[in-house]
């Protein structure tokens, strides 16, 4: 079995899981309670989320703990835009954003926001120039993705907040999670970051929105006491202290996994590469990570299939959209119906092994030669 669909869910690192384990057992008392055991728990919380802030270059108290990062991504784009709709209405976005983003976008025109979409440019990339013709006294906030999650194009995050942040009033909102342990971003001029640790084999269901101390929001979430006054619900101690191991983990070995990663991307792309029918998605700014193709006359999902056939996994499109449906972030690159239609994505892992880059050439290969019968 050879799996490459690690952009979606990778597996949880052991030493993330002992960790979480060992939480669970001994800080399992409420940390908003009162008594000795709650306490501990308490200061338990605080040790990780001040490793965290470290880590991200942010203080304490801008970590707002969610769910996930479909959770931080709407608390990000709803909070803002209800809490400074007075300043204006206007939204700009990437055609490159996760479902969370759009459709939390789509919402806010019920209600009476303007959005706006920035196009890219050849390579994939944010056009700035697109962006200062774009940007105007009523924009209130702009969100772009540091990383996407199928061709892994890393846009230029620190120019075009620093543009946002000198010529606008508008609050710059980045969804990092593909891009956490895969490169080195400075968010220091970014209002509001998404993360999730399952994107950097941590737990599933825990994220964060990191918030500057110069934004406010309007919560989403109603209830009792957290960590913060932006979103209600007992504090996970466990989910926390996991979150920063896995944190700790994939910033201190990004170097030696991101080494290991291209290796196989550069052999796979060059294998891939040789086959006619193939066109390549994925640029010049893309991470390694990911190697996104499309095949001429056949369905992704079939292709996918005849993968898998062969007990190789790999991902059609991201996991977040519909069956059947082109990828809307190829074609954004593309403008190309057909290729948005039967692109499938390889996310590639340091926990790969040369035998499953060899288990992938040898599916492929029979996988295209059952295609097109040559």
């Amino acid at each position: 079995m050879a799996y490459f669909d690690f952009a979606a869910n990778p597996p949880v690192d052991q030493r993330v899981l002992d960790t979480y384990y060992k939480t669970t057992q001994e800080f399992y008392a409420n940390p908003n309670s009162f008594h000795a055991l709650g306490l501990a728990s308490k200061h338990k919380l605080d040790e990780a989320s001040a490793h965290i802030a470290k880590l991200m270059g942010c203080d304490q108290d801008d970590i707002i703990y969610t769910s996930g990062a479909t959770e931080a991504n709407n608390l990000a784009i709803k909070g803002v835009c209800e809490r400074y709709k007075n300043r204006g209405k206007h939204i700009l976005i990437s055609s490159l954003e996760h479902n969370s983003i759009t459709a939390s976008v789509t919402t806010l025109t019920k209600q009476g926001f303007e959005v706006e979409v920035i196009p890219l440019d050849r390579d994939g990339r944010v056009d700035q120039d697109e962006l200062k013709e774009l940007l105007r006294e009523d924009t209130i906030l702009v969100s772009i993705v540091a990383v996407d999650s199928e061709l892994a194009i890393r846009q230029d995050i620190e120019s075009l907040a620093h543009y946002v942040k000198e010529h606008s009033q508008a609050f710059m909102h980045v969804d990092a999670s593909q891009a956490i342990g895969k490169c080195y971003i400075d968010y220091s001029e970014c209002d509001l970051i998404t993360l999730t640790p399952h994107k950097f084999y941590g737990i599933n269901g825990t994220g964060a929105l990191i918030k500057r101390s110069n934004v406010g929001l309007v919560a989403q979430i109603d209830g009792g006491r957290s960590t913060t006054i932006y979103r209600s619900g007992t504090p996970v101690v466990a989910n926390v202290v996991a979150f920063d191991k896995a944190l700790t983990l994939a910033l201190n070995e990004e170097d030696e996994r991101t080494q290991k990663i291209t290796a196989y991307h550069d052999d796979l792309l060059n294998f891939i590469k040789g086959y006619k029918h193939v066109h390549i998605n994925t640029t010049k700014y893309s991470l390694p990570h990911i190697i996104n193709f499309s095949i001429t006359d056949i369905t992704n999902a079939r292709f996918a299939d005849s993968l898998e056939k062969h007990q190789v996994y790999v991902s059609a499109k991201t996991s977040c959209c519909p069956a059947n449906m082109p990828s809307k972030l190829v074609f954004a690159l593309t403008h190309n119906k057909a290729l948005a239609l039967n692109s499938v994505r390889v996310s590639i892992s340091h926990l790969n092994s040369a035998d499953d880059i060899a288990a992938f050439k040898q599916a492929f290969d029979l996988a295209y030669k059952e295609t097109f019968h040559e």
